[in-house]
């Protein structure tokens, strides 16, 4: 507590003044420090995951200018062909991330959830819906007067849907992220864009998808226009997690046993080294390692925040709640299955080239391949955490 003192001597107006200019100091210096310190593990992920990939790259004897060609056009790695051993091991996988799905939700005991008070429909969530069946057909058909605006869809499309999503979240809730969360919402579209940059980077050495139609594209245009497409990867996602977390079934698992990790930072360091291992592994070694491409960075960060005793995943499962995983996975899935429909007749596009699975695909995705977004939903998670933590630091 802060007293300030009066007196009719010199001595004590100058200990007073001296009290007060430290005391406004120290407010000024709280701010900077409080945003900078989430950031930080973000500095030294951007640095792992340059570096570590370019290090693997050294032993593939691929000229390392390869990797940074922009806009990227060249196909360099050789994928392995189609491989049922190979698909039956990664759908086992598939099979027991669905298990165990279903054991973190499995009823034990009969629950009532209290009724939560409906809201109107806003307006703005007629108009957004409406805004994406109008970009959907936009996108899916090729009229002779939108051609020199084709290629500019997918970013209205996915802005519409955030909206969209908001607006049913509103309706059964009564606040959403977009009317109770702005600035936050605002802040994950630039966020959004560096983040899903850090996964374009890791696929010039995986080269598990790329771009059909970039040839329309300059460098600059290209950088912009993928700039921009990027920035609603995690806004689509956090907005599919709130409207998911108003449904009480799926806003708290089932199984609620606290996570017991003893020696955490111990468990962080050797996490990190393999996932540091992982990085260099998608380049070295494609085929094998291309899975890490959605792992190792999620890793990594959470490792970093662990070392560094930041705020981060493990300390809510260590609290039992196991919706912070099961949430973001299943958004991301959800968010996966209409990024891969809306891309399916769009032009530009993507297309997938995945090593042992490439079969029965669904829209352009290969099936077992819709199994990277349940960690990379997870990885939405974090990385929005740290922009909240950035956006809502107090001013003490």
């Amino acid at each position: 507590m802060l007293r300030v003192f009066t007196g009719s001597t010199s001595t004590t107006d100058k200990g007073s003044k001296a009290i007060l200019e430290k005391a406004n100091s120290d407010m000024l210096c709280v701010r900077p420090d409080a945003t900078m310190k989430p950031i930080a593990p973000l500095f030294m992920l951007t640095t792992l995951l340059i570096g570590l990939p370019m290090l693997g790259a050294t032993s593939t004897g691929h000229p390392l200018s390869l990797y940074l060609e922009f806009p990227p056009h060249t196909r360099y790695v050789q994928h392995a062909p189609f491989s049922w051993p190979a698909f039956a091991l990664v759908g086992t996988g598939a099979l027991l991330a669905g298990a165990v799905f279903i054991f973190l939700y499995l009823p034990r005991r009969p629950e009532t959830h209290p009724v939560t008070a409906r809201q109107k429909f806003p307006w703005w969530g007629w108009v957004s819906g409406l805004s994406v069946l109008s970009f959907w057909t936009l996108a899916w058909q090729r009229f002779g007067w939108f051609e020199p605006l084709q290629s500019f869809t997918f970013t209205p499309l996915w802005i519409s849907y955030v909206v969209f999503v908001n607006a049913l979240t509103y309706r059964r809730t009564g606040n959403c992220l977009l009317t109770q969360k702005t600035r936050y919402l605002l802040s994950l579209f630039p966020a959004s864009a560096l983040f899903w940059w850090y996964f374009e980077y890791l696929n010039r050495f995986a080269q598990n998808w790329y771009y059909v139609g970039g040839e329309l594209f300059n460098p600059l245009s290209y950088a912009v226009h993928a700039t921009v497409s990027f920035s609603t990867v995690l806004p689509a996602v956090m907005s599919t997690v709130e409207l998911l977390q108003s449904y009480p079934a799926l806003s708290h698992t089932r199984f609620q046993r606290p996570l017991v990790l003893e020696n955490r930072r111990k468990h962080a360091g050797a996490t990190l080294t393999l996932a540091s291992c992982g990085l260099i592994g998608i380049a070295a070694s494609p085929d094998t390692w291309y899975p890490l491409l959605w792992v190792s960075p999620l890793l990594v960060l959470v490792s970093l925040q662990v070392l560094l005793s930041q705020k981060n995943v493990l300390q809510d499962l260590e609290r039992g709640e196991w919706h912070v995983i099961t949430l973001p996975a299943l958004a991301a899935l959800v968010c996966g299955f209409f990024w891969e429909m809306w891309n399916s007749y769009s032009y530009p596009k993507w297309a997938y080239c995945i090593p042992y699975v490439q079969r029965f695909q669904i829209f352009e995705m290969p099936l077992l391949g819709y199994l990277g977004y349940l960690p990379f939903g997870l990885q939405c998670r974090v990385v929005a955490d740290l922009v909240a933590q950035v956006v809502d630091s107090p001013v003490k």
